[in-house]
C-alpha cells in the first residue's frame, strides 16, 4: 500500500512545476521561485512517504525471514527429538531455543536501526520541505496581492488542466 505522503507530495511537486513554468513563461521571478520551492517541498514529502514505505516493507521482510527460520528450527528440533533420548533432547531444545531467541533479537535490532535511520532522514527532509513550503506560501500570497489578474489566470489554467485530466480518466 502506497503511503499518502507520496501522493500528496507528487501533487505538490506537480503544482510547483506548473507554477515555476508559468513564472518562467511570464518572466515572474517570484512565481518561478515559489514554484521551485513548492516543487522541492513536494519532493521532500514524496521522499518521506517512500521512506515510510521502505521501513514498512523491510519490517515485513524481516518478520517473514524470522518466521521461516523459526519454522526451520522447529523442524530440526522435531527431527532431533526422534533420534535422541529425553535428556539429550531437552538440552538440544534449550540450545535451539536460545539460538532462535538470539536470531530474533538480532533481526529486531537490525529492523529498528534501519527504521530509525529512515525515520530521521524522512523527518529531516519533511522539515526542510515544510519550511520551503511556508516560505513559498508567503511569497505566493504576496504575488497574488501584487498581481491579482495573473493569479486568476493561473488558477483558471490549472482548473482547466485538472478538468482535462479528470475527464480523460473517465473516458
Amino acid at each position: 500500500m502506497v503511503d499518502t505522503n507520496r501522493i500528496t507530495g507528487a501533487a505538490r511537486e506537480l503544482g510547483g512545476k506548473v507554477q515555476g513554468a508559468f513564472g518562467d513563461l511570464t518572466g515572474s521571478r517570484r512565481d518561478s521561485v515559489e514554484g521551485r520551492a513548492r516543487e522541492a517541498a513536494g519532493q521532500a514529502e514524496t521522499l518521506y512517504g517512500q521512506a515510510k514505505d521502505t521501513v514498512r516493507d523491510a519490517a515485513d521482510h524481516v518478520a517473514d525471514h524470522v518466521t521461516d527460520a523459526a519454522r526451520d528450527l522447529g523442524g530440526r528440533v522435531r527431527d532431533a527429538v526422534d533420534d535422541l533420548g529425553a535428556d539429550d533432547v531437552e538440552a538440544r531444545a534449550r540450545r535451539a531455543q536460545g539460538a532462535a531467541q538470539d536470531q530474533y533479537a538480532r533481526a529486531e535490532r537490525g529492523v529498528r536501526h534501519a527504521a530509525e535511520e529512515a525515520y530521521d532522514y524522512a523527518e529531516d527532509a519533511y522539515a526542510r520541505g515544510s519550511h520551503a513550503l511556508r516560505r513559498g506560501t508567503r511569497e505566493v500570497g504576496q504575488q497574488v496581492a501584487e498581481y491579482p489578474l495573473a493569479a486568476l489566470l493561473i488558477a483558471g489554467i490549472a482548473g482547466f488542466g485538472l478538468g482535462l485530466l479528470v475527464s480523460a480518466r473517465r473516458d
